[in-house]
């Protein structure tokens, strides 16, 4: 079981990123984009262009920990009036 500290924050990257990304491309999207530092300890959230894949990127004390879900059926909704801080 995963647990998350109390001061982890959660990262929803608002743009779809190729799933073809692994550890390596993700942590450089969590950068370019998000402008935070994978190693942070926060949760950072993708999705790709059809809505159906998200992976989430977690480095947990010492590695990361990659996490990735397809949906056979249906879409995920991202909402739309998330605020960009």
């Amino acid at each position: 079981m995963l647990s998350l500290k109390d001061h982890t924050q959660i990262y929803l990257c608002l743009q779809p990123v190729d799933m073809r990304k692994s550890i390596n491309g993700l942590s450089v999207a969590v950068i370019d984009i998000l402008n935070q530092q994978s190693t942070s300890g926060h949760v950072f959230i993708f999705y790709n262009k059809l809505k159906d894949k998200v992976k989430i990127l977690w480095w947990d004390t010492n590695g990361y920990i990659v996490c990735y879900k397809r949906l056979e059926k249906g879409r995920f909704k991202i909402p739309r009036d998330i605020e960009n801080k």
